[in-house]
């Protein structure tokens, strides 16, 4: 019950995602043990520098993939005071921890005090600014710019006692400005209009609750209070005939309101305990969230008839209670067999009369759409056991057992009846096998295999798992200085619904390698191929007007190579680490892209994306005293895709780096 661009992504991700040549990780200035001030103990080192970026090519990819700039930057910073025989005063502990602060895209704050029996308190930071043209599918019409911060806050009162008291505070805010288009007035053919946004979202969370440790189990219970509000609007800064200028609509004026307010509130609670023979872990959610929203939208301009003034408003007031429950018992016969079973039940609703109503105030046409009642219900449990054969081998196998349940109300025949019980269920059940085995060969080397099948009666997307199945290998090496690693994955779906069908297969391919050859030298070193293919059916209109049901064939094929190398020296009078990560999609090794103009020809251009992504880094190290050390780095980041679609390749590179001192005090 996987999913290949679940696993493509988890594999690309990291790629696209390199650890930037500033600040220098790893690095430490000063004696380990600090400087005693008093009853504590200090360790305090900052690294400050200025940073730098060269960027050609395409910057707005750029700053959607990476979005390093020029400037000072506080690249980290740590403080650690401790007291020395743990009993301070008022804190027994400190530790603060900074990273990219000073226009980095990426800033963080980390704050720990706590003093023994009494509390602990912990608060994280983080700010993201968040940047995207949208060039590849929207020409640059659909833009965001966004920063986005979050802050956390906990308190824990009496941490090592039997009974622990807990609050807390966390809050998420995100704004900027952010570009997009709307299809106006007639959707057979219409024409597109841009306008902007002033993004206001907010999101806040309080919690209290307790752990307690009483007769061998622990007890957890959380309350927790969440309100979440959104408050953008929308509008056209000025009239605008659209993107076609074939097209005899233009848009004069476009408003948009659509306030959403929320509350949910929560309960969590846990309970745990271990004994000899058995293992219990339970967990039960329960929430009851309220959402009001009300979407006010006026448009006026001219479509294929002439004026046209458009009112459009949705509204609601709906309920979202979600009920999960957990348990996992394990039992323990004998000292060579475990056996695990796990329930798991979910229950999502969403209930409330919402309404879709649009008005035309030229010809009074209105158009209703009532919805009620959508509900989502499963079931899962699984049994594993796992048994040791001997030192060297043991097995493992288990079965999985999922049962859930849709269901919709929901009326569009009759406006003059609304909210009539127009009933649509579907249930689907998953039944999956897995099994493997654990090899150690001697000391240094082990095998671990593992393969699942799984069969879904009922599937309910096209995407969805139906008749799959999965195999997992791995060999590892390790002795001394030397670790080495190699494995194969694969996972293959079909599936076929009411609408179309739907396959997709995935192979991945891996091995990496790391080496101490000295104390003061090092090498890593990995490669990995995926490979990746879906084909589905597809059902949309067409044509002109577009009123005709085309149907279609939807592929898709990447072929990814990665590799990555690092070599580390620490020599007496410098420190100095390269690095070189590679990652290469060659697509289905199609040359180039079909000139557009039909349906078809747009498809195929879709089926493919070949790019390679690569970035070199060099970082050197070079210590004047004790507590005082010189960085300088250097990074490269070249992204070159092989054709583009409609706006052309997003090609870009950049040449960043930096130089910081650290030091400690």
């Amino acid at each position: 019950m996987r999913r290949h661009l679940l696993c493509s992504l988890v594999f690309i991700c990291p790629l696209f995602a390199q650890d930037t040549v500033a600040p220098s990780a790893g690095e430490t200035a000063g004696p380990a043990r600090g400087v005693d001030y008093g009853d504590y103990n200090v360790i305090q080192q900052w690294e400050t520098g200025y940073r730098y970026a060269l960027i050609g090519g395409d910057v707005g990819k750029y700053r959607s993939d990476v979005n390093y700039r020029n400037g000072i930057r506080l690249f980290s910073s740590s403080l650690s005071v401790n007291s020395r025989d743990g009993h301070g005063k008022y804190f027994d502990e400190i530790v603060l921890t900074t990273q990219g602060l000073g226009g980095d895209p990426y800033e963080s704050v980390m704050l720990r005090v706590q003093k023994n029996r009494l509390y602990r308190y912990d608060m994280t930071w983080r700010l993201n600014d968040y940047y995207n043209t949208g060039i590849a599918n929207s020409g640059g019409l659909h833009q965001a710019n966004l920063q986005q911060r979050w802050q956390d806050h906990d308190l824990v009162l009496f941490p090592q006692s039997r009974f622990k008291f807990r609050a807390g505070y966390s809050r998420n805010k995100e704004d900027g400005a952010a570009l997009s288009t709307i299809n106006l007035f007639d959707f057979q053919r219409g024409d597109i209009f841009t306008f902007n946004s002033d993004v206001k979202r907010e999101f806040n969370s309080y919690r209290v609750g307790a752990d307690i440790d009483a007769y061998g189990f622990r007890l957890t219970f959380l309350h927790t209070w969440e309100y979440f509000k959104e408050d953008t609007p929308y509008s056209l800064l000025q009239p605008t005939a659209g993107l076609n200028p074939t097209d005899p609509s233009t848009l004069n004026t476009f408003n948009r309101s659509s306030p959403i307010h929320g509350s949910t509130p929560s309960w969590l609670v846990t309970l745990s305990t271990e004994h000899k023979y058995f293992a219990l872990n339970g967990r039960f959610t329960n929430s009851a969230g309220k959402n009001g929203f009300l979407q006010q939208e006026t448009a006026s301009g001219t479509g294929l008839s002439g004026s046209v003034t458009r009112i459009i408003t949705t509204g609601g007031d709906a309920r979202r209670p979600v009920t999960t429950g957990d348990l996992n018992l394990s039992f323990f016969p004998t000292s060579r067999l475990t056996i695990t079973n796990n329930t798991s039940f979910d229950n999502r609703r969403m209930v409330g009369n919402s309404v879709f109503q649009q008005v035309d105030l030229l010809t009074f046409d209105v158009v209703t759409y009532n919805f009620e009642y959508l509900g989502l219900r499963r079931i899962i449990n699984s049994t594993d056991a796992h048994f040791r054969a001997s030192k060297k081998i043991d097995f493992f196998a288990g079965y999985r057992y999922s049962n859930r349940e849709i269901k919709s109300i929901q009326s569009t025949v009759d406006p003059t009846t609304p909210f009539a019980n127009v009933l649509t269920a579907q249930t689907d059940v998953v039944h999956a096998g897995v099994a493997g085995v654990n090899v150690i060969f001697n000391s240094a080397l082990r095998l671990h295999l593992e393969g699942e099948v799984g069969r879904n009666d009922n599937p309910f997307y096209p995407v969805s798992d139906a008749n799959y199945h999965t195999i997992n290998t791995r060999l590892q090496y390790r002795k001394r200085n030397v670790t080495a690693a190699a494995g194969y994955r694969q996972n293959y779906n079909n599936n076929s619904i009411t609408l179309t069908s739907y396959s997709s297969h995935t192979r991945n391919y891996f091995g990496n390698f790391s080496w101490a050859a000295r104390n003061w030298a090092s090498l890593d070193a990995g490669y990995s191929y995926l490979h990746n293919d879906s084909l589905g059916g597809l059902q949309f209109f067409a044509g002109a007007p577009r009123a005709q049901l085309t149907t279609g064939t939807s592929v898709y094929v990447s072929n990814i190579h990665a590799a990555n190398l690092g070599i580390r020296l620490a020599l007496k009078r410098a420190d100095i680490y390269a690095g070189y990560n590679i990652t290469r999609d060659v697509g289905d090794g199609r040359p180039a892209l079909q000139p557009l103009g039909t349906t078809d020809a747009l498809l195929y251009d879709v089926q493919t994306f070949p790019l390679s992504f690569q970035t070199p880094l060099v970082r050197l190290t070079i210590p004047f005293t004790a507590k005082l050390k010189w960085n300088a780095g250097f990074q490269y980041y070249g992204y070159h895709e092989d054709f583009g679609l409609f706006s052309g390749p997003q090609n870009y590179h950049a040449a960043t780096g930096y130089t910081s001192l650290l030091w400690a005090f």
